[in-house]
């Protein structure tokens, strides 16, 4: 807010410049906004300054500080300027584009990449499974890094670091250059995946959350829809290394929106009263790194390589756990999963996210084997669901902010659980449209899901570890996927009766009754999350101010 909203027109002392930010409070204005300890006074207290003002933006601070400072100087007679709060979600949704545009742009060069390099698609794979494994490993550790050092600091330093590996990797020389360099990048989108979502607290009201996290998912849905037919056009235009290059103007744009108008870190998040919990971290990555090797790997099945990573990161996940007990300022702390509003809601993202994935691993094999659909038809068909999930995040995230974060959760539930059981009833006579209609069915589902899950995650979460708590939900959705493309093509291989054969060549019935027992699973799994979202929702809500009481033991 500017100085125009501490004294009315009129009222100011003559010749009194309008306060900086970092100057010590006025008396009598205790929660004044635009103070570095604003933020945590205001969750506390619901946000007063902001309820009566559903389009003003949250207490600005950092570069939005500057601007209102510098709209209400003395006599300028401007109004402070609201469009700050709007420029920061827009640095957050470019935040999101890149690094769902990351994950998604690449797939479709693999064959150029294998005949560019004479590589097996083995080899060329890696530039695949090196992003995912770098956001996998370490997006619980740089959420929590940012709660200790400043979120602000390592959400730009992430941004940098992807575009700088979007140049490494558009002049790679080599194959293992490449695959470094999508490591990096993997590096940089972990960092922006988890603080993004953690920034909504601080640049919007309260009463909008919902709605700015619905935009945050609409822009993952596009960059997931956008990647594989961008990344064609930028091949057949341009050539491979536009794929990657296509990064860095993006990332400069979004590094100078969050440069810009994102809030300043507070001084207690660098204050080192909160140790980074570097053998926690490490355990866990070593964990998950192992879980998901297995999982992309193995293909679903259970060799003598992924019996030994499944061991490895089981052992890992025993360690962990003990180390976490044991330390003093512990990456996830071991109470946290008593929090049944933050447990459930990180089980429920898994499950769903496993649902999606079946969604992607079902559909390319059953629209060409038991429909006969060409490539370009089963292209259009499957880029519906990414188009519906873009169109509805929005209209989503405003549903949850009317009707309330649980019961949007229930409905995006119950929508796709119908949309799973019809599509198990499905038979090859009901055509493209008999697919296509139960997809978009779950997809909105799944929209409003994600939206009002994500809403009700963070809302609960403690300001001071908003970016851990953010890291965790990504990783609950990426285990859900890379746990989803094994476990769940394994189902459809063994339902397709394709043990041992490749499923490319099984008959057209067997492709269609094994899509029909994969989402019978999957109608079991969202019957599941629709009980742990029952279990959540008995528990009586409470307040930001109630829950802030409670951990500081007030």
């Amino acid at each position: 807010m500017s100085p125009h909203h501490d004294h009315p027109a009129g009222a100011a002392p003559a010749g009194r410049r309008p306060q900086r930010p970092g100057h010590p409070e006025r008396p009598g204005h205790p929660e004044r906004p635009g103070h570095p300890l604003a933020p945590a006074h205001a969750e506390a207290a619901g946000r007063p300054e902001t309820a009566g003002h559903p389009e003003q933006p949250a207490p600005s601070r950092g570069g939005a500080d500057r601007e209102a400072t510098a709209a209400t100087a003395p006599g300028s007679g401007r109004a402070p300027r609201a469009p700050s709060a709007r420029r920061a979600l827009a640095g957050l949704s470019l935040s999101m584009l890149l690094a769902s545009l990351g994950t998604s742009i690449a797939n479709v060069a693999l064959p150029t990449l294998a005949e560019v390099f004479g590589a097996s698609f083995q080899a060329v794979q890696w530039v695949v499974l090196a992003y995912l494994l770098a956001i996998t490993t370490v997006i619980v550790g740089v959420g929590r890094l940012g709660d200790v050092i400043g979120r602000r600091r390592l959400l730009q330093a992430g941004i940098a670091l992807f575009t700088a590996a979007s140049v490494l990797c558009g002049s790679a020389p080599t194959l293992w250059l490449l695959t470094a360099g999508r490591a990096a990048q993997g590096l940089g989108a972990a960092v922006m995946m988890a603080l993004t979502m953690a920034f909504v607290g601080d640049t919007v009201p309260e009463e909008r959350t919902g709605s700015a996290m619905g935009l945050l998912g609409t822009m993952s849905a596009v960059g997931t829809a956008l990647g594989p037919s961008l990344g064609g056009a930028l091949i057949a235009g341009a050539g491979w290394r536009a794929v990657f290059l296509i990064g860095v103007p993006l990332g400069v744009v979004t590094l100078f929106l969050t440069h810009r108008h994102l809030p300043a870190d507070r001084p207690g998040n660098a204050t080192g009263r909160a140790r980074f919990d570097r053998v926690g971290t490490v355990l866990l990555g070593l964990t998950l790194a192992a879980y998901a090797l297995a999982m992309t790997t193995g293909r679903g099945g259970f060799g003598v390589r992924g019996a030994v990573l499944l061991s490895a990161a089981a052992c890992g996940a025993v360690l962990f756990v003990r180390a976490e007990a044991r330390a003093d300022s512990p990456l996830v702390p071991p109470a946290v999963f008593r929090d049944r509003t933050l447990s459930a809601g990180l089980a429920m993202s898994a499950l769903v996210s496993t649902v999606m994935m079946a969604t992607l691993v079902v559909g390319p094999f059953y629209l060409t084997r038991s429909l006969g659909l060409g490539q370009a038809l089963v292209g259009l068909v499957l880029s519906a669901g990414p188009a519906v999930a873009a169109l509805t995040g929005v209209p989503a995230g405003r549903i949850a902010d009317r009707f309330g974060a649980p019961r949007t959760t229930v409905l995006g539930l119950l929508a796709m659980a119908a949309g799973a059981a019809t599509l198990s009833l499905t038979s090859t006579a009901s055509g493209t449209a008999g697919y296509l209609a139960p997809i978009v069915v779950i997809t909105i589902g799944y929209a409003a899901f994600q939206t009002a899950n994500n809403t009700a995650v963070m809302a609960d979460a403690d300001p001071g570890r908003r970016g851990v708590t953010s890291g965790m939900l990504g990783l609950s959705r990426n285990l859900g996927l890379v746990t989803g493309a094994s476990v769940m093509g394994a189902v459809f291989a063994f339902a397709s009766a394709t043990t041992t054969a490749d499923i490319t060549t099984a008959r057209p019935e067997a492709v269609a009754t094994g899509m029909r027992v994969t989402f019978a699973v999957a109608a079991a799994l969202l019957c599941a999350a629709l009980a742990l979202a029952a279990s959540r929702t008995r528990k009586r809500p409470r307040t930001r101010k109630q829950t802030a009481a409670e951990r500081s033991g007030g």
